[in-house]
């Protein structure tokens, strides 16, 4: 059976759970290339488009 691509892909990563501050995360969705904002900290999350300048979208063309 061949194996299937991960849609979202984790391009960056900065914090510690073990932290106060927590962990960021940058995801791109691989199917549409939106960029997601992500925050980890204890039992807590979000999750959030993230935006330009302008309030747009920003997007990652997939390889």
């Amino acid at each position: 059976m061949a194996k299937k691509e991960q849609r979202f892909k984790v391009t960056f990563k900065d914090g510690s759970q073990l932290s106060e501050e927590g962990v960021r995360q940058i995801l791109v969705d691989m199917e549409t290339g939106v960029n997601y904002l992500v925050w980890k900290s204890g039992y807590g999350a979000g999750i959030t488009p993230l935006l330009d300048a302008d309030g747009k979208v920003v997007l990652t063309k997939p390889d």
